[in-house]
């Protein structure tokens, strides 16, 4: 996504305008039409486009809205679409299966003579985020966008979990030498790039979202700072470089890979500073799945006398239909997708997000993104959205095709409450001052604090020409208990606000919180 530049002529007198926006509609003296004034009125907002459009979730009864029909970009609520789409199509109970298939005779004495073939299913997290209860685990701070400066936090599981389970498979069903290649079957769907920050590859086969984790801790001035990774792995060596500083001193760390296998962390960190993470994002998936299944099934007695596959991996793979004649010898299940639905919506989850399309796709017996949009955009229709107001060009928002009304927002929430996956759409929702991204939009004693799941949305831009950021939208969407006890179906959209620094669109953020706060306590 390229950088938006904005034009404006500076001037050193300060001006002092009346901003005119439209008057919001207000039904059956529910709310002043007033209410939201002080905040969208706002002098940030001079220049900016608010969408609005509040509704009891029941009834459909409309409580207040502005500029509700107006297609507005949606940022991260576009997650709202997609998870709705995959949870009704797939069901909150699906599993993904990833198979491991013996393609060869296995000798009595375990020799397997021919090749291993693991066949992904599109399992986002293939083990490496699933807890003892068989949950998928989340952080409040996603290590997909880990940049080496701020909060990020890695979850607890193995990240080699999934693959650590597979070759205990392996080694159980007597295999405990392969004298072929062990192979990785990524033919599920066609690559394509997430439309959203995070990583950018969509394949089928994703260890630890296809990335690796570098956390670099302070150690004495002048001296290296300390670094782990995961996955640990003998295909990848991380030479330290960043230095250890004294406190109160910049902290900011990156990596950089000169060549594959090889990563060289650079920056500062000072003494007292808490762990720094950045991540790398692996260029070939497959190969580095491959990798590590074969340490995998290495550390469960299964040697591997071919580390590499000859030739061409992919066209020594057998016809996708032909597995049904080979020896399947282990299966990864994963969590229920409603575990998957609420990792995405709760830390706003791009990479996942955008691999949706692909995977409806998939499911229809499709490979490409445009055509897994289609079948979303038919799905989001058989459950009465009028498509007519939305665009998407993307499962996470981010993409310069992703536009929606605050109506259609409501339509999609009113029409979820209404169907039997409502429970897992709404567990997965971030709570408001609780969790997810929405953990942090109000104060802990906010009277909204807990009455608001709802989904939150961020797109910014550099504006090389200002030296400042465009944030082209911020948004929320979701539900609402109001202090009457009335349940409500809430969307609010503000387009294109000039902001000085990156981390002020979390100032943005906490508007939309402190707008939460007086429709919940005006309705």
């Amino acid at each position: 996504m390229l950088p938006s530049v904005v034009l404006r002529v500076a001037s050193r007198i300060a001006v002092f305008a009346f901003v005119i926006l439209p008057s919001p509609n207000v039904h059956a003296g529910e709310a002043s039409s007033d209410l939201l004034d002080p905040l969208i009125q706002a002098p940030e907002f001079r220049h900016a486009h608010w969408g609005i459009l509040v509704a009891d979730l029941a009834s459909g009864e409309v409580l207040y809205e502005l500029d509700a029909d107006k297609l507005l970009a949606p940022a991260s609520t576009t997650k709202l679409f997609s998870v709705a789409a995959a949870l009704t199509a797939l069901g909150p109970d699906y599993r993904f299966e990833t198979p491991l298939y013996a393609r060869g005779s296995i000798s009595a004495d375990g020799a397997l003579d021919g090749d291993l073939i693991l066949v992904a299913s599109g399992d986002l997290t293939l083990g490496g985020r699933t807890d003892a209860e068989g949950r998928i685990t989340f952080t409040n701070h996603d290590h997909t966008y880990a940049d080496g400066t701020g909060p990020a936090e890695l979850t607890e599981p193995d990240a080699l979990a999934g693959l650590n389970e597979l070759a205990r498979q392996v080694a159980a069903a007597g295999i405990k030498r392969i004298h072929g290649a062990v192979l990785i079957d990524d033919r599920l769907f066609e690559a394509a790039s997430s439309t959203g920050s995070g990583p950018q590859r969509l394949t089928p086969i994703m260890v630890n979202d296809n990335l690796i984790d570098i956390v670099v801790a302070p150690t004495e001035p002048g001296s290296l700072a300390n670094v782990t990774w995961r996955p640990m792995s003998g295909a990848m060596a991380v030479e330290m470089q960043a230095k250890t500083v004294a406190k109160g001193f910049p902290s900011h760390v990156h990596v950089k890979s000169p060549e594959r296998g090889r990563l060289i962390v650079h920056g500062t960190i000072a003494v007292g500073h808490s762990p720094l993470i950045c991540v790398h994002e692996i260029s070939e998936p497959a190969a580095f799945a491959r990798d590590l299944l074969i340490e995998a099934l290495g550390g469960a007695g299964v040697a591997v006398e071919l580390r590499a596959p000859g030739g061409d991996a992919k066209t020594d793979l057998p016809p996708q239909d032909a597995y049904s004649s080979l020896n399947r010898v282990a299966t990864l299940v994963s969590p229920p997708f409603s575990e998957e639905a609420k990792l995405i919506l709760k830390v706003s989850h791009n990479l996942h997000a955008s691999t949706l399309p692909l995977l409806l796709a998939a499911r229809d017996g499709k490979r490409t993104l445009a055509e897994g949009l289609r079948l979303e955009g038919r799905q989001l229709e058989s459950l009465g959205v009028d498509a007519d107001t939305i665009s998407f060009g993307g499962g996470a928002g981010g993409d310069r095709a992703d536009f929606v009304t605050p109506r259609a927002t409501v339509q999609l929430l009113r029409l979820m409450a209404e169907r039997p996956e409502f429970g897992a759409y709404l567990a997965a929702l971030p709570v408001l001052g609780v969790d997810g991204t929405l953990a942090n939009a109000v104060v802990a004693d906010s009277p909204a604090r807990g009455k608001v799941q709802a989904k939150t949305g961020t797109l910014y831009w550099r504006d090389g020409l200002n030296g400042r950021f465009l944030l082209a939208s911020k948004a929320l969407a979701g539900y609402m208990t109001a202090a009457s006890g009335r349940r409500l179906a809430i969307s609010l959209m503000v387009n294109n606000v000039s902001i000085r620094y990156a981390g002020d669109r979390n100032e943005v953020g906490r508007k939309l919180g402190r707008a939460c706060e007086i429709l919940y306590e005006a309705l």
